[in-house]
């Protein structure tokens, strides 16, 4: 036994649906993601069963004469027949062909009190209905199918329906609405046959297959087959065994049962979740929205004043090591500015700028999520904005206490003393202390010209008073210019210390957003994209 051989268009579309049934809870309707679950599994059902058969049902309502043509294309008398009421409780099949059918019947869950075979077919010409599984269904408007849904549910499994409908009530809203209307799709394969076609004259019969193709087209059934017969004088009989032994011997009735079934739903979720320019939306995060979520994010948390806090504070640190100490000392009569800023405690200070204002700082943290999901979900589908804006905001809430934490471990070591501090330090000491003998000297030898204690006889000579007046004023322009130079080193550091907090809070804020924000939306763009593909390919 061989298997249904599909073409690879109808596995792509069978594997597009498995995707929308995976990405569809939340955003299609329960009963179009049941439908599509019920497809999908009886689709992978009957591909794995014969496809050496072709199941054919008719279908039609009481009084059609059904069962009656059932048995003039079997050529038995197979299943029983009524005048005035619905005699088939339960469906017969009849099989051209048994070897490998039975799973298929299995499938089909047809009793086996009711399953006959035309071992004897070969031998009286029908060799063209090898391969066929006719079944004659019950009544689908019987009071039985009221409470017995054996007729709807072999009408969805069959590859092929031929509906049998009589000259009175060919026009029956309940046949059109409940079955043609529904199941009408590109080339779903249907079959109508008008019985009892020995009741009217050729021209009554000429007139209401127009009128019944007419009415099937405005159906929505593209390419209407339409079979005059009669049971009961075998009119259009052959003709029916035709059209079957043509579907039987091309071996596609049952891939094209599942494309119509497919196109049909596929249509469907198209008018729930009409497509439009949904693939253009974009599918990742770029880099641009990615910089400007982080720039939001260092905003609000005060990235920017936590620089400049350090960068001001570095430089007036740095006083008390590299400054010249005259103009340090002079500075000490006047107020200390450092006390007037209260920065004597700046770590805490810094520290405070992320966590002193969580609350305001979780608003500013809401809008600037919201402005990425804004950005990324223009032209999507209401229910898609929905959800891409719960997958944005879904950690939101936490972001403002991550970056308070995370950031809190970097906020600066002002209280770090660089080498190179400590070095200049001690050769403007060294400096005071060179300034300072010669003023001794300069002073000894003004008080004591040539008269110096002995021992001391250098400090009297006033012969070397002008060099020890050049060696101060040196002293002194070489500490003023070493002084210069530190001041301008030391705000060329700040600006450099600034530059890599800055960096390194800047890098821990995108890496909180990429985490807590870019993934959980580009999760969400991914599913999109991916369900709107699928849609495309649900399509052909």
């Amino acid at each position: 036994m061989t298997t249904v051989a599909a073409r690879p268009s109808l596995a792509m579309r069978l594997n597009a649906l498995t995707k929308i049934v995976e990405l569809g809870p939340g955003r299609l309707e329960p009963k179009l993601l049941a439908e599509a679950s019920t497809l999908l599994t009886r689709a992978g059902e009957r591909l794995k069963l014969s496809s050496e058969h072709t199941v054919v049902a008719l279908a039609g309502g009481t009084g059609s004469g059904k069962s009656s043509l059932f048995n003039a294309v079997s050529g038995l008398e197979l299943s029983p027949t009524g005048v005035r009421r619905p005699t088939t409780a339960r469906t017969h099949a009849c099989v051209w062909g048994l070897d490998g059918a039975t799973p298929l019947l299995d499938w089909l869950q047809i009793q086996w009190r009711h399953r006959f075979a035309r071992a004897s077919a070969l031998d009286k010409g029908e060799s063209q209905l090898h391969g066929l599984i006719l079944l004659d269904l019950p009544d689908h408007d019987s009071i039985r199918a009221l409470t017995d849904n054996e007729a709807d549910r072999l009408i969805g499994l069959a590859d092929l329906v031929v509906w049998v409908l009589d000259p009175q009530k060919y026009a029956d809203a309940s046949t059109h609405r409940r079955y043609v209307t529904e199941l009408a799709g590109r080339d779903a394969p249907t079959v109508f046959a008008l019985n009892q076609a020995d009741r009217l004259t050729a021209a009554e019969l000429a007139e209401l297959v127009i009128d019944l193709n007419d009415l099937l087209r405005r159906e929505g059934v593209e390419h209407p087959s339409v079979v005059p017969t009669s049971a009961i004088t075998g009119r259009g009989v052959d003709s029916l065994k035709s059209v079957l032994a043509a579907a039987v011997s091309r071996r596609r009735a049952a891939v094209q049962k599942l494309e119509a079934d497919l196109h049909r739903l596929e249509q469907r979720v198209a008018q729930t979740m009409p497509a439009d320019e949904a693939l253009s939306a974009p599918s990742t995060v770029d880099d641009a929205r990615r910089m400007g979520l982080t720039d939001a994010l260092c905003d609000a948390v005060g990235v920017p004043a936590v620089g400049e806090a350090m960068e001001n504070i570095y430089a007036e640190r740095s006083m008390s090591w590299v400054g010249w100490p005259y103009p340090r000392w002079f500075a000490k009569l006047r107020p200390d500015p450092l006390k007037s800023l209260r920065l004597d405690d700046v770590a805490d200070e810094i520290r405070g700028i992320t966590d002193g204002s969580v609350s305001a700082q979780s608003a500013e943290v809401i809008n600037a999520v919201q402005a990425l999901a804004d950005g990324l979900s223009g032209g999507m589908h209401p229910v898609w904005r929905a959800s891409l804006n719960h997958a944005a905001r879904s950690r939101a809430a936490q972001v403002p206490k991550a970056l308070t934490e995370n950031l809190t471990k970097v906020a600066p070591h002002l209280h770090h003393v660089p080498a190179w501090w400590r070095l200049l330090k001690t050769w403007q000491y060294t400096l005071v202390a060179a300034f300072v003998t010669g003023l001794v000297w300069m002073g000894a030898g003004l008080l004591f010209p040539g008269d110096a204690p002995l021992g001391f006889q250098l400090l009297g000579d006033t012969a070397a008073l002008p060099w020890v007046g050049l060696m101060m004023a040196a002293v002194l322009g070489l500490g003023a210019l070493s002084g210069i130079a530190s001041r301008n080193f030391v705000e060329l550091g700040a600006s450099r210390e600034r530059e890599r907090l800055e960096r390194e809070m800047r890098r821990r804020v995108a890496a909180i957003a990429e985490t807590m924000v870019v993934e959980p939306v580009e999760r969400e763009l991914g599913r999109h994209h991916a369900f709107y593909t699928a849609m495309r390919a649900l399509a052909g």
